[in-house]
């Protein structure tokens, strides 16, 4: 994988468009910022000033942008104090944030077409930008698996796409990748209806098994999520030898590789090395940050 991306990073102060609660403390902000909607890839995030008395910034993950509206949207979980205090900004307040930042997804290519979306919790909103990216993509195949143990920030309705190898019943999916022709399936163990009761990596595991062997050498994994649910990603992508790319979540300060404050070991050629999350990733190959055993 090319990690060589390298974009500017501009400093806007976004005027938020809408700003909407949904249960469990799960928030969506829209801001418009022309110039990151117009250089954020999937996978970008943006460093945001929560509150003007704060100034300890806060990274967000990408979930949407319209370049030509010039607006940016993030879905965020309000956990701390700057989150808390995000949460309580206004339509018509300003914003400043950063970005785009980091090095996005890789795009599939011709060999690879069958593209598997894992998002859990937070790691939702960068499978539905990558998603969107997709959709507009002669070559890629998406397949959207999301889990959450609250309730899903958007009122899930049974598919009309019908997905071989899943169970009956098991017809939670996305309205908005509905709307786009993409193929989505929710999973929980809450008992929400309609979803696989059960972890986005079991019912990948389902659906892997239903593909027939020549099918199945088309795939490749793309995932973001709490650390647990990577590395079982990274588990499967192993068992099934298939390629898998996983974003990374980590607390960050600077988020332009200043303070090193949000290194992890990544395993490269010439031997293990420290990669700063915030301009080295936050993709990487899952290969390199959760290596076989």
């Amino acid at each position: 994988m090319n990690h060589k991306h390298r974009g500017t990073i501009f400093v806007e102060d976004a005027p938020i468009l809408s700003h909407t609660a949904h249960a469990g403390d799960q928030h969506i902000l829209r801001v418009k910022a022309p110039q990151c909607a117009a250089h954020a890839r999937p996978g970008s995030f943006a460093h945001l000033q929560c509150d003007p008395l704060l100034p300890m910034r806060r990274p967000l993950s990408i979930m949407r942008t319209h370049p030509d509206e010039g607006w940016v949207e993030f879905l965020y979980k309000s956990v701390g104090e700057g989150t808390r205090l995000l949460a309580r900004r206004q339509v018509g307040e300003k914003i400043n944030m950063m970005g785009p930042i980091g090095t996005p997804f890789e795009m599939p290519h011709g060999d690879r077409p069958r593209a598997l979306l894992l998002g859990g919790g937070v790691g939702i909103p960068p499978m539905v930008f990558l998603a969107d990216a997709m959709r507009r993509d002669p070559v890629s195949e998406p397949f959207v698996i999301m889990g959450s143990e609250v309730p899903f920030p958007f009122k899930p309705q049974p598919s009309r796409i019908m997905i071989p190898g899943i169970p009956e019943g098991v017809i939670a999916a996305m309205p908005l990748l509905e709307d786009w022709g993409v193929a989505s399936r929710l999973t929980s163990q809450a008992g929400f209806s309609g979803c696989h009761e059960g972890f986005v990596t079991d019912l990948a595991r389902l659906w892997l098994d239903a593909l027939p062997p020549q099918e199945r050498r088309k795939v490749q994994i793309y995932a973001c999520g709490p650390h647990p649910m990577l590395e079982a990603c990274a588990a499967l992508a192993r068992e099934y030898r298939l390629p898998c790319q996983v974003s990374l979540e980590e607390y960050m300060a600077c988020a332009v590789g200043g303070c090193a404050g949000c290194v992890v070991k990544v395993h490269t050629d010439q031997g293990p090395a420290m990669k700063r999350v915030c301009v080295d990733g936050p993709v990487f190959p899952a290969e390199r940050v959760f290596p076989a055993a």
